[in-house]
């Protein structure tokens, strides 16, 4: 049985963890299995546009490809790697040409981060469901409505095609990878080697900044958030905003939802657990005083909420990321 290829095209602009955390991962397995005398590994190339030579990656790391965009052969794995690079690609970019021409002859194609928009300007996304960095994912949904962009997983598979989340989840996507191919031993000898979970828990969602909506045009709607962002742990139910902005409960959920993109229900709640992860974050309450000063009331409330939108539990998510003189735990 031959090695599997992986082939990474490089490119000015990439994001050098995506294409490095897979690489590390991949080696890593090939190293286990000559150990162990098992089936062969992977064989791993990166390749550009400019023939072999070099690549500026966003942070200046320069990295070096082994030789031209191939335009014939078998693929075993096409993995592309995310950047500000990836993110202005446009279907009629020659890049994206080759990649729609190089995903016939793959067996896995698979993006990190926002190498899911060149892979999505290449058509390889249209309905199906994929992620990106949660930063870029109303962006990537924007600019193509075709693919239903789900902001919080780490990876999704579908089919022949995985996409990851941003930067380290290239990681967890190629564990993944070496999991499907070689079993889940293999995989989790490689996650033990390099000090991460074989499957992180939780979603994008507890990386991801506080929620924000430009100021409602609409006074009224605009008086509203006021109100939800400067106490949050006032009653905030919509009959109550509504009569504090002087409209119906009707028109003002309406309104809201109209002016937001989401009700204020929702919105309330998404802000209620910002205030959460800060005071986990940075101060050493308790769990039930968290869910006290953020408007839960409840520490049951708040893990509920935690969980459809963390998908961690608030103590796991203390744990996490609280600063270092805060890490004790407490409940």
């Amino acid at each position: 049985m031959p090695e599997h290829d992986v082939l990474i095209p490089v490119f000015d602009g990439i994001q050098p963890l995506d294409a490095a955390g897979p690489h590390e991962v991949l080696m890593g397995a090939t190293r286990l299995l000559a150990l162990i005398g098992s089936e062969p590994g992977y064989r791993v190339t990166f390749v550009a546009a400019a023939a072999a030579g070099t690549v500026t990656s966003d942070s200046g790391m320069r990295l070096c490809a082994d030789g031209p965009l191939p335009e014939s052969g078998q693929i075993g794995t096409l993995l592309v790697p995310g950047g500000s690079g990836a993110r202005g690609m446009t279907p009629d970019d020659p890049f994206v040409g080759w990649l729609r021409r190089a995903a016939t002859r793959s067996a896995r194609v698979v993006s990190v981060c926002t190498g899911a928009f060149p892979l999505a300007a290449a058509g390889l996304l249209d309905g199906l469901s994929a992620t990106t960095h949660w930063r870029y994912a109303h962006a990537l949904a924007t600019a193509y409505p075709a693919v239903d962009v789900q902001p919080d997983p780490i990876y999704l598979r579908q089919g022949r095609i995985w996409t990851a989340a941003g930067v380290t989840a290239g990681v967890d996507l190629a564990l993944a990878l070496v999991e499907a191919d070689h079993g889940v031993d293999v995989a989790q000898f490689i996650a033990r080697e390099l000090v991460v979970f074989l499957r992180r828990p939780g979603g994008q969602s507890q990386f991801a900044g506080p929620v924000w909506s430009p100021p409602a045009r609409q006074p009224s709607i605009r008086a509203a958030q006021d109100l939800i962002h400067g106490d949050p742990a006032a009653d905030l139910r919509v009959p109550v905003l509504a009569a504090r902005v002087g409209m119906s409960e009707r028109h003002f959920s309406r309104e809201f939802t109209r002016a937001i993109g989401r009700p204020p229900g929702d919105y309330v709640e998404q802000v209620r657990v910002d205030v959460a992860k800060r005071l986990l974050e940075s101060e050493p309450v308790l769990v039930t005083v968290a869910a006290a000063r953020s408007g839960f009331g409840t520490a049951e409330t708040m893990r509920r909420a935690f969980l459809r939108r963390v998908g961690v539990a608030p103590d796991q998510y203390r744990r996490y990321f609280a600063t270092a003189s805060h890490t004790a735990e407490r409940t």
